[in-house]
């Protein structure tokens, strides 16, 4: 069947650009999920505003890393789960990567089905377990959504609980602002103590995530795959037609050049990670000038009722809800995540619901054995520092690749910027590891 790839134009350019945005704000997501919130909130609570620079510079390099994966997504029409699949020509060897990816999925989900329960506990008092049911049950109805309405009602459903998180997390700042000459001095890199060490790289541990890497370029593929005729989810003005082709079958079943493409992406990721560093940040400070010293805030039921008795009931309530959001909203892009790594790596699809009881099961069952939710979320990210080099390493050197990209492949700076965070992660990663296992 033929594709109408008619040029639709915007009245300005501002407004096609608009429409092209979303992925990575529903990407973003993964940053600010419960291991997030709980991270910043305990580094704020006992470091002040030591470990600001860290928020900043793990956000630094989630720029990079989401463009990096965004960019795969869009370039080549997959996603890269897909593109391992395909590359990696031993199918044990495939399962075995596939083994891999989806413990990290299902680690990914015990923090933030957590953090869903925990909130609507603080919130409802609800317990535990029915309240991990209730956060895995609507996110199977976000996926549902996703799957029968399109991307793009999926990222408005997203965005919207992003808007929730950013007024129930940043809320607070506001009626008890930090001291701006101690955030400022908080910008220069320094530790104080091996237990500042092991928060820092708890932070960026939970910042960088591996599934996010994945969705990411499974939602850019999605969002940017080729359309029928009359919808116009994707524009091509006059100017952009005299642009080369890079990879012509592709943008012409687009109907918009992947140039385009590229430069709204990283608007997109831009926009996306300033709400998830402005939010992390705000975590933090609002812990660093309300909470220092106070016992009991490296917990997030702790931290509730730190805020409540510090600062008020008001602030206390909407932080929770923000915790609430962040569930909600992380937990189905994680799942999301799942499916495409199942299916890129596998070649095969199994019913939503039967995809969704994959991941969501641990999760449910560390809540119902009464394991203390603070250590369960410790423990998911120990095990997400094992999936980092996995989604990492091949992320950096398949954007390099010519016969990947083609003309789109990265500079050799944009390469160099990719190993440096790649080998600075996964080093900082190990410490981590190494610090839990121990017990340093």
């Amino acid at each position: 069947m033929d594709i109408d790839v008619a040029p639709r134009r915007a009245p300005r350019s501002t407004a096609r650009v608009a429409w092209l945005i979303g992925p990575a704000l529903v990407a973003g997501v993964a940053y600010l999920d419960p291991g997030n919130v709980a991270s910043n909130m305990t580094a704020g609570a006992k470091y002040g505003y030591l470990l600001v620079w860290v928020v900043v510079l793990g956000n630094v390099m989630a720029w990079l890393i989401q463009y990096l994966s965004a960019k795969l997504g869009i370039v080549t029409g997959k996603s890269l789960p897909e593109t391992l699949g395909e590359r990696i020509g031993n199918r044990w060897a495939r399962r075995a990567y596939w083994v891999q990816a989806e413990l990290v999925a299902m680690a990914t989900d015990i923090a933030e089905v957590i953090g869903g329960a925990v909130a609507l506990n603080l919130l409802f008092g609800i317990p535990l377990l029915w309240g991990g049911v209730i956060t895995g049950t609507v996110s199977i109805v976000l996926l549902v959504v996703q799957s029968r309405r399109g991307p793009r009602t999926f990222e408005f459903v997203v965005i919207g609980l992003v808007a929730i998180i950013a007024i129930g997390f940043t809320f607070g700042v506001f009626i008890a602002p930090p001291e701006a000459g101690a955030v400022a001095a908080g910008l220069v890199p320094r530790f104080e103590g091996t237990g500042s060490v092991l928060l820092a790289a708890s932070i960026l541990g939970a910042t960088i995530m591996p599934h996010a890497i994945y969705a990411h370029s499974a939602l850019a593929r999605d969002r940017f795959a080729p359309i029928a005729a009359g919808r116009p989810e994707v524009f091509q003005s006059t100017e952009e037609s005299a642009e080369p082709r890079a990879n012509g079958a592709l943008e012409d079943q687009r109907g918009i050049s992947t140039v385009r493409l590229l430069r709204a992406t990283k608007w997109d990721v831009s926009i996306a990670m300033l709400i998830a560093g402005t939010v992390n940040l705000c975590i933090l400070l609002l812990a660093a000038a309300n909470l220092a010293g106070v016992e009991g805030t490296d917990t997030l039921e702790g931290a509730y009722a730190a805020l409540a008795d510090g600062i008020g009931p008001m602030v206390a309530t909407l932080f929770a809800v923000g915790l609430l959001a962040s569930g909600l909203a992380s937990t189905s892009v994680g799942a999301y995540a799942g499916a495409e790594i199942m299916h890129g790596l596998l070649h095969v699809r199994i019913p939503l619901i039967a995809r969704r009881l994959v991941t969501l099961i641990p999760a449910l069952l560390i809540l119902a054995i009464g394991v203390d939710p603070t250590l369960a979320l410790v423990l998911s990210q120990v095990v997400l520092s094992f999936g980092i080099p996995f989604a990492l390493i091949p992320l950096v050197v398949l954007t390099a690749q010519q016969r990947t990209l083609g003309r789109f492949r990265n500079r050799v700076l944009t390469t160099a910027a990719g190993v440096a965070a790649s080998v600075f992660l996964i080093t900082l990663n190990g410490v981590l590891l190494w610090l839990v296992l121990t017990g340093a």
